[in-house]
């Protein structure tokens, strides 16, 4: 797969570094979180650093299909939907997780949900960010964020063995 020409590949180093850091910014907005619902699959490692930091022990899941491809958004999908007593007071005090927003739309479904609720994402991208409450770094929208969870290692070529552009 050859990468695009504005990507942003993250380590698991900077993600996790990345994931703290949100979850410093999340202990001061409230101090105390009834639950973090997560959004399948992306939120789910944040999730876990954030719940580990600020001592939440109710991890919910919210899954919704977006990504058929990697290439282009397709037709959104819930696949499973946040349990009943989360949603009581519009989900005040609960705290929404994802690695990523971009287009905004995942983030507009989950919202609707759970209006009450604190939205929160590592990365944001123009259109989405809006839909955020908290997040740590935006990228423009042509940029194509790739997660550690999705990489593997392989061998570079050095930038002087490299055809030229």
């Amino acid at each position: 797969m050859a990468m695009p020409e504005k990507a942003f590949p993250v380590s698991w180093d900077q993600f996790h570094r990345d994931a703290r850091a949100l979850a410093w910014r999340l202990a001061s907005a409230n101090g105390r979180w009834k639950a973090i619902v997560c959004i399948t699959r992306g939120g789910l490692v944040p999730a876990a650093v954030i719940a580990r930091e600020l001592g939440i022990r109710l991890i919910e899941t919210v899954c919704v299909a977006s990504y058929h491809d990697y290439t282009e958004q397709g037709e959104l999908k819930i696949l499973k939907e946040i349990s009943p007593a989360l949603l009581e007071d519009e989900g005040r005090d609960i705290l929404i997780v994802d690695d990523l927003t971009d287009t905004g739309k995942t983030a507009a479904i989950v919202r609707a949900m759970v209006p009450k609720a604190h939205f929160a994402t590592v990365y944001a991208k123009p259109k989405g960010r809006p839909l955020v409450d908290t997040f740590i770094t935006e990228v423009s929208q042509d940029t194509w964020i790739y997660f550690p969870w999705d990489m593997g290692f392989s061998y570079q070529k050095p930038i002087a063995e490299r055809e030229p552009h």
